[in-house]
């Protein structure tokens, strides 16, 4: 059964609710960045304790400095990797994961207060409640996840497990991208441009998916990357050290966890994924500069554009021996194509048009009273 149209006030609401996402969708890409800084920098084993309300407030005198310091000296991390480290030193690195995690903080009071009020308000759409529920689950696991994630290089060897490392990046990645799909919900809950039935406009739908797919597993493969140091080996391009294939390939125990365990089938991995999603994003930025509608077009372009830069990021990265710098705007932009292609994708799958616009979700629209002030 269609819904009704939306009325001016619900078209109101619907932007303010998306709006409020698109917020929440910058603060997790935000902490995103600075999780990779944080490991970047080695950062990510500072503070050895998870105090979800209290570790809000950071050391604030001499003698708290003291405390944290003298916590993190008990760590496996500060006996076997960084001992000597002075106090100086320690508060530099403590204050990355501080940040890492406040950020998580706050994305939890942006969604929940907001949420309340509009609930009470009646904004909200009954068929958008257990979306909004479902995103606020996943970033409460996320927090868990990272605090476990955290626990595993705490202990005798002081490395965060590379499996860990990467289901929290996967599960942030989804958080995000369920938070974007959304907004683009509300903000552009009318049909599309042009007839999806028509030829090629199915291939453009299933051809984008398939390649915004693939920036995901690129994307997560250089978790891996990331989690077994695996830029810090073959640091030459196009070849991995003196030929085209490593001589150490597939060296795990049993060869099957080479992929997960193995610094070069890790890399190897990535560079192969990389040089095939580029192609990818050059083919379908090709086929929709000739048949996809303008608002897609603009998607495809900026797709088009972010992937040779990332590419190119990626290979300086590795050439220069993985640089701070250089090694964040790799893994920022790498969420910024991932945007791009999600967006081509939200884009080329939009509902033809059968009659008046309506809510995502196809759920009745709420809240009248509120919708006629």
């Amino acid at each position: 059964m269609p819904s009704p149209p939306l009325q001016s006030g619900s078209r109101r609401h619907a932007r303010i609710i998306a709006a409020w996402l698109l917020v929440g969708c910058a603060l997790v890409a935000a902490t995103l960045v600075v999780g990779g800084v944080t490991r970047l920098t080695g950062s990510g084993l500072s503070m050895v304790d998870w105090e979800p309300v209290s570790g809000v407030v950071p050391p604030l005198s001499a003698e708290g400095w003291e405390r944290e310091f003298a916590a993190y000296r008990d760590s496996p991390e500060y006996r076997l990797v960084t001992r000597g480290m002075s106090l100086a030193e320690f508060k530099r690195i403590f204050w990355f994961e501080y940040a890492h995690r406040l950020l998580g903080r706050v994305i939890g009071l942006v969604f929940i207060i907001p949420f309340a009020v509009f609930l009470l308000r009646r904004m909200i759409p009954r068929s958008l409640v257990p979306r909004l529920l479902l995103l606020f689950a996943l970033g409460g696991a996320q927090g868990l996840l990272g605090w476990w994630m955290v626990r595993s290089g705490l202990v005798d060897i002081p490395r965060v497990s590379p499996y860990r490392l990467t289901a929290h990046l996967a599960l942030a990645v989804l958080v995000y991208a369920l938070t974007l799909w959304t907004a683009l919900s509300l903000l552009r809950p009318g049909p599309g441009k042009g007839d999806p039935g028509a030829a090629g406009g199915a291939g453009l739908r299933r051809g984008s998916a398939l390649v915004l797919a693939l920036a995901a597993l690129t994307l997560l493969s250089g978790g891996f990357v990331a989690g077994l140091d695996a830029g810090l080996i073959y640091n030459t391009f196009p070849r991995m050290g003196a030929g085209w294939i490593p001589p150490d390939l597939f060296g795990a125990s049993p060869w099957w966890l080479s992929p997960f365990e193995d610094r070069a089938t890790a890399q190897f991995n990535h560079r192969i994924l990389a040089m095939v999603l580029l192609a990818g994003v050059t083919a379908l930025w090709w086929a929709c500069a000739r048949g996809a509608p303008g608002a897609a077009r603009t998607w495809a372009h900026t797709g088009f554009a972010v992937v040779w830069v990332q590419a190119a990021l990626g290979v300086a990265t590795l050439l220069l021996f993985v640089p701070i710098s250089l090694a964040a705007l790799h893994q920022a932009n790498a969420l910024v194509l991932f945007t791009a292609l999600l967006g081509l994708t939200f884009e080329l799958g939009r509902p033809e048009a059968s009659g008046a616009r309506t809510l995502p979700g196809g759920g009745p629209e709420v809240g009248r009273p509120a919708a006629s002030s």
